[in-house]
């Protein structure tokens, strides 16, 4: 009987709109542009994203082939705002490395 209800669940449609959820937006700095020399993009994610989620996203919305995710949960910084401490947000970020000869243009958008 479970195998029956995890078939059904593998089999049903996924919309595009549950993979804008996962992937928050991309990471432009002069790290993650070095880093997209080596097929690798750096996204933020959602902190409840698994590696498994993220993959599906990014294979669905910029049909690509995703190698390997790594993912990196940041910790926010304490600094001072407006000369009170402060603490900037948490967050999580995955670095999705790419199939030889893949790439994305992140500057064009998600098709």
């Amino acid at each position: 009987m479970a195998k029956a209800k995890k078939t059904a669940e593998k089999d049903a449609p996924v919309f595009k709109e549950a993979f804008y959820n996962v992937i928050a937006r991309p990471v432009i700095t002069e790290k993650a542009t070095a880093a997209s020399e080596h097929n690798k993009i750096i996204f933020r994610i959602r902190p409840d994203t698994t590696k498994a989620q993220v993959k599906e996203a990014v294979e669905a919305l910029f049909k690509v082939t995703v190698v390997s995710v790594n993912t990196i949960n940041v910790q926010g910084k304490i600094k001072a705002f407006r000369g009170r401490p402060g603490k900037r947000s948490d967050y999580k970020k995955a670095v999705v490395t790419l199939a030889k000869g893949q790439s994305i243009d992140l500057a064009s958008g998600v098709a």
